[in-house]
């Protein structure tokens, strides 16, 4: 599959898992963000990250969740997305009570068309990691932001304060 570049970047068609609490009981849906978008009439914003339970991770998930209303009167649905297991998520979920739904990509296959699989450097070794991005999708499924290698502290604030008419 080619990588698509940020300019020609669409909302993928194929399947994802999504997990989501309702009413105390954890959903799996397998669905594909373009399908999500038409049937919500919504945009999208869709953040990548590295690990559930680590401290930016937290923060910023914690952060979306605080400002979900505001997303939501914007016309944006949130949905997080990383190579931890569904499990994870729904420990992730229910440990922070978050209010937005997370994708698990085991696979990478979203990570890998998104392009967010990068080289980091760990104290001299070099490895394979997740890069911290974000891409706001309107409701139409086009891209009007993206954004990689993003500071999680306060980034919710920012987008809003972009996303604000």
């Amino acid at each position: 599959m080619a990588k698509p570049t940020t300019e020609t970047i669409a909302l993928p068609d194929f399947p994802v898992t999504m997990v989501r609490e309702l009413d105390g009981h954890f959903i799996h849906d397998d669905i594909s963000l373009k399908d999500l978008v038409a049937h919500t009439d919504k945009g999208l914003i869709l953040y990548f990250y590295p690990k559930d339970n680590t401290p930016g991770c937290t923060t910023q998930a914690t952060e979306f969740t605080a400002h979900i209303n505001e997303f939501d009167g914007l016309g944006y649905d949130i949905v997080g997305v990383s190579r931890d297991s569904a499990e994870s998520h729904e420990k992730f979920i229910a440990k922070y009570d978050l209010q937005i739904p997370l994708i698990s990509d085991n696979d990478e296959k979203l990570c890998q068309y998104f392009d967010v699989i990068k080289e980091k450097n760990m104290y001299g070794k070099i490895t394979l990691g997740l890069v911290r991005s974000a891409f706001v999708f309107d409701k139409d499924g086009n891209l009007t932001h993206a954004q990689r290698n993003l500071r999680a502290k306060d980034y919710t604030e920012r987008l809003l304060t972009m996303l604000a008419p």
